[in-house]
Formats: C-alpha cells, sequence, structure tokens
C-alpha cells in the first residue's frame, strides 16, 4: 500500500493526567477545534486513564463525535486473579478501538518486557481492537549505534504469532525514549530512517503487503511546530502525542497539520 493511502493516525496519550471531569473538558474543547473536515483526512484516537474512559466513551457516543477511544495499556488475560489490571475485554465492551502497549514508560518503569508486549499485542487482537505497539530506543542506546538493533528486536518480538493480516492491521509507534517529555525531537529524517527500517522488518516477517498497510507513527515530544515535517516523511503515517494533546488548541493544530507550516527550526 503506498504512503498516500495509508490514512494517519494521531493518537492522544494523557498518560496519568486529567481526570474523568478535565477530559470530558478537553473533549469538548477539541470537538469546537477540530471540524468535520478534519476527520476527512485523518484518524485521532484518544487515549485517557482508565478512570475516564466511561465519561469520554459517553460523550463520544452521546454527541457522535468522530474521535476514536483509546486506552493506555491493558492485561494479556482476558480475566483471572490479578488486581489492580484491566482486562482487553473491559475495554472492548467500551468501545474501546485502539490501546498502546508496550509504551516505553511502561518498559522501563514497570519492567515491561518484549515477551510480555507480544502477549498484550495477543489480547488487543483477540478482542478484536488495535494495538499501538511502542518501540524505542534509549539515548545511551542511540549514541552506541544500536538504535535499528533495538528497535527491530522489539518489533520482531511484537509480530510473533501474528498473521500478516494481523500484522498489516497493526500501529507500530516509533518513540525514541531520549525525546519523551524531554523537549527534543528527532529529525524528521532520522525518524523516517527508523520508520522505514520498521516497515521493512514488517515486510521481512509477514509480507509486503502487511508492510504496505501497517501504520507507523513518530512519538517522543510531538508539537505543532514539527509535525507538519514529519508527516511529510513517506514512513511516518501519523503521531503519538503525549504532553502536547492535554493542551486542546495545541492538538488540534498537530490534528490540522496540513493546514500549518511546519518549524524553521
Amino acid at each position: 500500500m503506498p504512503a498516500e493511502t495509508r490514512r494517519p493516525l494521531i493518537s492522544g496519550n494523557w498518560k496519568m493526567n486529567q481526570n474523568h471531569y478535565e477530559a470530558i473538558q478537553v473533549v469538548q474543547k477539541l470537538t469546537y477545534l477540530v471540524g468535520k473536515d478534519d476527520f476527512e483526512t485523518v484518524d485521532v484516537s484518544l487515549h485517557p486513564p482508565f478512570t475516564d474512559i466511561r465519561s469520554v466513551q459517553t460523550l463520544i457516543e452521546a454527541d457522535d463525535l468522530r474521535f476514536a477511544l483509546g486506552a493506555q495499556n491493558c492485561h494479556s488475560e482476558d480475566k483471572g486473579a490479578f488486581t489492580g489490571e484491566v482486562s482487553p475485554v473491559f475495554l472492548q465492551k467500551l468501545n474501546v478501538s485502539y490501546v498502546i502497549v508496550g509504551h516505553s514508560e511502561r518498559r522501563e518503569l514497570f519492567g515491561e518486557t518484549d515477551a510480555m508486549v507480544r502477549d498484550k499485542v495477543a489480547a488487543v487482537l483477540r478482542n478484536k481492537m488495535t494495538p499501538i505497539v511502542c518501540v524505542g530506543e534509549t539515548l545511551e542506546e542511540r549514541e552506541a549505534g544500536t538504535t535499528m538493533d533495538k528497535v527491530t528486536k522489539q518489533v520482531r518480538a511484537a509480530l510473533e504469532g501474528c498473521s500478516p493480516a494481523q500484522a498489516g492491521s497493526l500501529v507500530v509507534a516509533y518513540e525514541p525514549i531520549w525525546a519523551i517529555g524531554t523537549g527534543r525531537t528527532a529529525t524528521a529524517s532520522d525518524a523516517q530512517e527508523v520508520c522505514a527500517a520498521i516497515r521493512s522488518t514488517v515486510a521481512s516477517l509477514a509480507s509486503a503487503e502487511a508492510a504496505g498497510a501497517v501504520r507507523i507513527q513518530y512519538g517522543g515530544s510531538v508539537k505543532a511546530g514539527t509535525i507538519k515535517e514529519l508527516m511529510a516523511q513517506p514512513d511516518v503515517d501519523g503521531a503519538l502525542v503525549g504532553g502536547a494533546s492535554l493542551d486542546p488548541e495545541e492538538f488540534a493544530r498537530i490534528i490540522q497539520y496540513r493546514l500549518h507550516e511546519p518549524s524553521e527550526a
């Protein structure tokens, strides 16, 4: 599938921010800022904390909004004695469409392994939702020249057991850990190089058709001033946006990247 036929996906990851009242306010503000014409060219998913999902779901469905509902994580099992965890079945029942899997903060702070991420990918697919599979390297790995080794290893692990059709339905988010929340952003050419390697890895594991269909996001201090240049790259199909998605006006400008000029920096 050529780049121009892959529908861009802009995802807002609110992390552990916004209670359900605040989440409702953000969605309401976005509704006024993002028009129906914007949704003709881009998909937008919102990933609030678990305690906010039902409130956001109710608002989206009551007002027939075009935002897709997302979650930030899930457990790999559908049910069981896993106190404090959230089943993918529960998310599916709330009409969640996208689930972030293996975010760098989950890997780095909570010790999630490649095997755990693989099992979560399978759980999300099993429950008819789309995983947003996060991959990326640390600053030390980047400086050591092992970025490609780290990222392709993570992609291979995440896709283990996936059929070609499943592989093509995934979203993969390249988020260099050194750029998350630091204000630093990979250059557009650096992002393209890694995203192209991800697509090539999907081709080798699944098929050329799957590689052409898989959507690859960039994540890491994405701002309205940098999004257009990133989205101009042939293998960048969207963005996983953290802090900037908490500001409705900034996030709306990111969603509307086609209307704005890239940063001169």
